[in-house]
C-alpha cells in the first residue's frame, strides 16, 4: 500500500506571494483584491488619458478645423485619438491589464477548491468591512467576492433563520431580542472591545442586566441606506417568525449609519402595511441611536464640494472621478438620506440642497439618542462643527432649522457624552449606564 500523501497545497498561488500576504486572507479575498487592483489600474489609466485629452482639446481649439484633426471629437470621448501613438499606448495598457486581471482571476478561482473552507478572523472582517464601506456598491455591481452579504449573526457567525438554527446557536434565547446595528466601514465584531481576558460589549451588559438576547446585523455599508433598510426589514421579519418562543419585545441598538438603516427599515415595514404589514414592527419597543448622523455629516458635504470644484475645470475634471469612487452609502451621509426616493433619478455627486422627504421617528416606539463631543463641556464651537469628530451634536440629536425635519426626541431621551469621540461610544461604560437607565425603566415611566 503506497504511503499516504501530504495534503496538496494550491499550486496556483506562488509560495513567494503567499509569504508576503497576511495569513488571515482567504483565497477569495486575494481574488477580489486582484479584481480591485485591475480596476484601479484601468481607472488611473482612464484619468491620465482624460487629462491628456483635455490638454489636446485646449491646444487644438484655437486652430479650428485644422486642430480638430488631431483630436477625437466623438461625444463622450477623452479627446485622445485611438489611432494615434498616445491612443495606442493607453489602449495597450488597458488591454494588458484586463488580460492579466482575467488570468489571475481564473488561477485564483481554481485554487479555492484546493484550499477548502477557511475560518474568518477579526482582522479579515475589519478589512472586508472597510473595503465594503468605501466600494461596496461597486463590489456588488462587479460580482466581486469581497462584497458582504447581509445577515444576522451571533459571535461572528451567521444565524440560520429557522427555529432549529436559532435554538442551536442561542439555546437560552429569551423573549426580548436586542439587535445591534453597526455603522459605516464596520462590522458586528467591532461592538466588542478588549480581549478575551477583558471583553466589553454593550449587548453583553444589557443581556446580563435586563434579560435581552443579543443578535448582530452584518451588512455592506457601501450600499444605499434605503437598500440596506429594506433588506434589514425582511431579515427582522424572518427572525421573528423563526424565534423559538413568542417575542415580547425588540430593541434596536444602533451606531452611526446603523441608525439611518434602522429608521429606513421601520419606514419600509410601515410602507408594507397595506399588504398585511410586518410582524416585527409591532414588536419594536425601543430604538437607541448612538452618534447617528440624522441630518448628515459635514465631511461628506466637503467631499461633494471638492467634486464640484474639480469638475468645474476641463483640465481637473478627470480628477473628480477619483473622489467619485466613494460608495452610495457614503454619499447618503451628506444629508442623512434614508428613503429610496432621496436618490432615485438623481446624480449623487451633483451639488444640490437638502431635498429629503421628512422621515419622522417611528410611531409607538420609544426613541433615545446619544450624541458625543470631544470637548470637555457642551457649548464649544467644535460641537457645532464636528461634535464627536464625525457627527455634529445637532445632527446626532436630530435637531434641524426646518421644523418638518426636526426629529423631536424627548428631552429625557437625549444625552451628550463629553470628552468622547465617535468610536468611544462603542466602549464607554458611562454609555452602558445611560442605556441601562433608559431601558430599565418600567413602560410608560
Amino acid at each position: 500500500m503506497p504511503p499516504s500523501q501530504p495534503p496538496k497545497s494550491s499550486p496556483d498561488i506562488p509560495a513567494s506571494l503567499r509569504e508576503r500576504l497576511p495569513t488571515w486572507l482567504h483565497v477569495s479575498d486575494i481574488q477580489g483584491l486582484a479584481q480591485l487592483a485591475t480596476q484601479g489600474v484601468l481607472g488611473v489609466t482612464g484619468v491620465a488619458e482624460a487629462v491628456q485629452g483635455g490638454v489636446y482639446k485646449s491646444v487644438a481649439a484655437p486652430f479650428g478645423l485644422l486642430g480638430s484633426r488631431f483630436v477625437d471629437g466623438t461625444p463622450g470621448a477623452t479627446g485622445v485619438k485611438p489611432q494615434g501613438i498616445t491612443g495606442f499606448v493607453y489602449g495597450s495598457v488597458k488591454a494588458m491589464t484586463r488580460l492579466a486581471g482575467g488570468a489571475a482571476d481564473m488561477l485564483l478561482a481554481g485554487a479555492k477548491p484546493l484550499v477548502g473552507e477557511q475560518a474568518s478572523s477579526p482582522q479579515r472582517e475589519a478589512m472586508l468591512s472597510a473595503i465594503n464601506g468605501v466600494l461596496g456598491d461597486q463590489l456588488l455591481e462587479t460580482a466581486n467576492p469581497l462584497a458582504i452579504t447581509m445577515s444576522l449573526r451571533h459571535e461572528g457567525k451567521t444565524l440560520a433563520l429557522d427555529r432549529a438554527g436559532i435554538t442551536f446557536a442561542l439555546p437560552n434565547a429569551g423573549r426580548k431580542i436586542l439587535v445591534l446595528v453597526h455603522g459605516l466601514c464596520m462590522n458586528d465584531l467591532q461592538w466588542t472591545s478588549g480581549d478575551a481576558s477583558h471583553r466589553y460589549n454593550h449587548g453583553d451588559e444589557l443581556a446580563k442586566a435586563l434579560g435581552y438576547t443579543p443578535v448582530y446585523l452584518h451588512y455592506n455599508t457601501g450600499r444605499h441606506v434605503s437598500s440596506n433598510g429594506k433588506q434589514f426589514a425582511g431579515l427582522l421579519e424572518q427572525l421573528v417568525e423563526a424565534w423559538p418562543q413568542p417575542v415580547d419585545e425588540i430593541t434596536l441598538l444602533t451606531h452611526s449609519m446603523g441608525g439611518l438603516v434602522s429608521r429606513s427599515a421601520c419606514h419600509h415595514a410601515e410602507h408594507q402595511a397595506d399588504q398585511g404589514g410586518m410582524a416585527w414592527r409591532s414588536k419594536l419597543k425601543n430604538i437607541i441611536f448612538m452618534g447617528t448622523p440624522h441630518h448628515g455629516a459635514p465631511l461628506e458635504r466637503v467631499g461633494n464640494w471638492v467634486d464640484v470644484l474639480l469638475g468645474s475645470n476641463f483640465i481637473t475634471k478627470p480628477f473628480a472621478k477619483i473622489g467619485q469612487v466613494r460608495s452610495s452609502g457614503i454619499t447618503d451621509l451628506r444629508y442623512g438620506d434614508a428613503i429610496g426616493s432621496h436618490w432615485a433619478d438623481a446624480d449623487r455627486f451633483k451639488m444640490a440642497p437638502d431635498q429629503r422627504e421628512p422621515l419622522p421617528l417611528p410611531e409607538g416606539v420609544e426613541c433615545f439618542t446619544v450624541a458625543a463631543t470631544t470637548s470637555a463641556k457642551v457649548g464649544d464651537l467644535q460641537d457645532q462643527l464636528l461634535g464627536d469628530g464625525l457627527v455634529p451634536l445637532a445632527s446626532a440629536l436630530g435637531e434641524h432649522d426646518q421644523t418638518h425635519h426636526a426629529l423631536g426626541f424627548k428631552p429625557e431621551n437625549q444625552w451628550v457624552a463629553t470628552s468622547t469621540n465617535h468610536m468611544d461610544l462603542l466602549k464607554k461604560p458611562e454609555v452602558t449606564t445611560r442605556l441601562l437607565g433608559w431601558l430599565g425603566k418600567p413602560s410608560g415611566v
